[in-house]
């Protein structure tokens, strides 16, 4: 049983899911455009929730977020479940196939077979699509995979009920409801006004103000942790930030590439001049990574590293709340 779905290999799993299921669905959506009008661009800390042993850092929101508020602006339903068994997900999952629903699946990262070792760490809000099944193995469309794959009904429900924080719990979603005519414009205005909400937040771990709170902490870590304990916590902050399919840059360079295309849509050449500038800080987010990894891996020969790591830091916090206050007055 294989359904009629084509994989698109993407940077992100959930824009990819998203955008996958929607192409799927006739509408031909674009993986920067799913994640602006979701509003994926966000920053959090939070020291007080430990992943592999290190406070939780999150350069989006929360798992689902994205392509919920993505099916919201654009007058999309989406029907979401997750079960208490493996029985029930799987009865469901199979419902699903025998209706031709290609449909996506929260899952955990650590067991997912095809993954290279490198990538595989606990870490349970990743997303792939099932659009089939022969025997006793799923078709897997992993967006952030370059070909198609397969997972046995027993790999499978391990990653579905994978434990730990975000535990999916055997999560499944897929479109129920397409409308006729799509307002691409007031989806766009409605998505990046969230999102300089979202960066310019009055909350200490949240947004900018989050970003310099972590720049304040880097300083602290050596101090009260020891370098080996703030060495992981940095390696932390990278992944995070560069390897778990954001594009780079913690997605500020797929952010760039949102406001490239709504520059165009909206007719604002203000969001192009702003996308180039959002490009820039992406450039100073990596440079800040390739540092971070290079005390964390122990070649850097630099003094009083930590604190110039925060310096830099402390530098894009400051540019990006330049530039969420002039994005916020582009529209």
């Amino acid at each position: 049983m294989q359904l009629d779905f084509t994989h698109h290999q993407s940077a992100h799993c959930e824009n990819g899911v998203a955008s996958n299921l929607l192409k799927d669905k006739g509408i031909n959506i674009s993986e920067p455009m799913v994640f602006g009008i979701g509003s994926g661009l966000f920053f959090v800390y939070l020291p007080f929730i430990k992943v592999n042993h290190a406070p939780v850092v999150s350069y989006r929101p929360l798992p689902g977020m994205i392509f919920n508020k993505l099916a919201k602006r654009l007058g999309i339903k989406i029907k979401r479940t997750k079960f208490s068994s493996e029985a029930s997900a799987n009865k469901a999952l199979e419902e699903n196939l025998k209706n031709n629903i290609p449909t996506g699946l929260q899952v955990g990262v650590y067991n997912l077979t095809y993954f290279p070792d490198e990538y595989r760490f606990h870490f349970n809000a990743h997303n792939l699509v099932v659009y089939g099944k022969n025997d006793n193995q799923y078709l897997i469309s992993d967006p952030v995979m370059e070909n198609v794959t397969t997972l046995s009904e027993e790999e499978l429900n391990k990653v579905r009920f994978a434990k730990g924080a975000f535990a999916p719990r055997g999560q499944m979603y897929y479109p129920i409801h397409i409308p006729v005519e799509i307002n691409y414009e007031k989806a766009i205005i409605t998505a990046i006004k969230d999102t300089c909400r979202n960066m310019l937040a009055p909350i200490p771990i949240v947004g900018v103000k989050g970003i310099k709170f972590v720049s304040r902490q880097i300083r602290k870590w050596p101090i009260k942790h020891g370098n080996k304990k703030a060495n992981h916590y940095l390696a932390q902050l990278v992944r995070m930030q560069e390897e778990i399919g954001t594009g780079g840059g913690g997605f500020r360079f797929i952010y760039a590439a949102f406001l490239q295309e709504a520059s165009v849509r909206l007719k604002n050449e203000e969001l192009r001049k702003l996308s180039l500038e959002m490009t820039e800080i992406g450039d100073l987010w990596r440079d800040f990574a390739v540092q971070a990894s290079r005390v964390y891996k122990n070649r850097s020969a630099q003094n009083d590293v930590y604190n110039r790591l925060a310096d830099n830091l402390l530098d894009i916090a400051n540019r990006e709340e330049v530039f969420f206050k002039k994005l916020k007055k582009a529209i």
